[in-house]
């Protein structure tokens, strides 16, 4: 036990028919016990006299968070990921034959799918005693949210981050990954991930005790949505799910999601969602997009097209508008690769064979990260131009 500790939290009233006297309640380590105490007063008169009484002590104890038990109250941040809730769309899926919900991944403690991915693969590097605290540096390249997930474990557990980032992708994500301490180096947008990935090569072979956790093909990555995310979708739905619906970016969620939710119901389709101008996975060319996270321009190593049903292609317009239109009608403040498994979400629930049933969909990113992206340009010059009223 830790040493007590006095408090002074309340005040006992003396002697009611005299002039009040206050003194403070004293409290200790064990139980609630009764201390004498003698007093020696003296009245206006200057006449002495002498009072006792008991004062009544009541307990308080420093204890370390290991031996205070019964509290919920998470050790560190990494305890806070996960068991995210799932929401209904209704406004917005107006005219759907199906029930859509959302698994609302913004309310991750970085508000992301990625936070994740950050802890698991960190964690995994550590158990196969590859990456060590304080000794290690981690690099990686990133579209920013995986970034961000890796740089609030990695300050938490005191590794060096090295990021590399296409300069194309928001500016709340380079403040992000600074405030948390990452060394950030921006690649050029044309190249997409793939110039990131080619620019955090270099630097892995040129720097001391560097690790490489290459999200796009760490198994860790879809382990982690196959032993978190999948099962919390099917608690939640009461395993009633039938389609399950999300984007493609590292292709850790729609692999690890979807084989779990085919173990427990081989039946269940998955739908994955690719941006129309990178369309890659239906055949076409990588090229430049405005849905961040999402169509890096390869076919990443962890994504296990086999449990694909089927691709969906949504344009970088119809993915912002969707966005800004969860915010409108649906009080839902999200990033532009959740309004794209949105728009491919709401497209599926309007086919009249899916009358009746049940998708899943997750919405990736909280839409904060995006303020200064084309998402919310409109909204940002129609409120430069504001001006105070008299």
């Amino acid at each position: 036990m830790a040493a007590s500790l006095l408090s002074f939290n309340s005040t006992s009233t003396l002697f009611s028919n005299t002039k009040t006297s206050q003194f403070p309640l004293i409290s200790w380590n064990t139980g609630i016990s009764q201390v004498p105490i003698s007093l020696n007063l003296k009245n206006r008169k200057g006449k002495s006299s002498s009072r006792s009484f008991s004062l009544v002590c009541k307990v308080a104890s420093v204890q370390s968070p290991a031996e205070i038990e019964c509290v919920n109250i998470a050790k560190d941040v990494s305890q806070l990921i996960g068991k995210t809730p799932m929401v209904y769309l209704n406004n917005i899926a107006e005219g759907s034959f199906a029930n859509i919900a959302a698994k609302l991944e913004i309310m991750e403690p970085c508000c992301s799918v990625k936070d994740r991915i950050g802890y698991s693969m960190i964690t995994d590097a550590e158990q196969r005693g590859v990456i060590t605290p304080g000794k290690s540096t981690l690099v990686e390249p990133t579209s920013g949210n995986t970034g961000i997930g890796l740089a609030f474990i990695a300050a938490s557990k005191g590794y060096k981050l090295i990021l590399t980032m296409p300069s194309s992708m928001s500016m709340e994500r380079r403040v992000l990954l600074k405030a948390f301490g990452a060394d950030l180096v921006l690649t050029d947008p044309a190249k997409g991930m793939k110039g990131a990935v080619e620019k955090a090569e270099e630097i892995l072979k040129k720097t001391p005790n560097a690790y490489m956790l290459q999200q796009f093909d760490n198994p860790a990555n879809p382990k982690v949505h196959f032993e978190t995310t999948g099962p919390e979708i099917w608690e939640d739905t009461k395993g009633k799910v039938d389609i399950f619906v999300a984007g493609i970016g590292t292709g850790g969620t729609i692999t690890g999601v979807g084989h779990f939710l085919k173990k427990q119901k081989p039946n269940v389709q998955v739908i994955g969602v690719e941006p129309s101008e990178s369309n890659i996975l239906s055949g076409g060319k990588p090229g430049p997009h405005k849905i961040q996270g999402i169509g890096a321009g390869f076919v990443p190593g962890n994504l296990d097209r086999k449990i694909i049903d089927e691709v969906i292609e949504v344009s970088s317009d119809e993915a912002v508008e969707t966005a800004k239109e969860l915010a409108r009608k649906e009080g839902l403040f999200v990033g532009i690769s959740s309004g794209a498994a949105a728009a491919a979400a709401i497209r599926v629930g309007k086919r009249p064979e899916n009358a009746g049933k049940f998708i899943a969909v997750v919405f990736p990113s909280f839409g904060e990260r995006y303020l200064s992206s084309v998402l919310f340009q409109s909204i940002r010059e129609e409120c430069a131009q504001m001006q105070p009223q008299p």
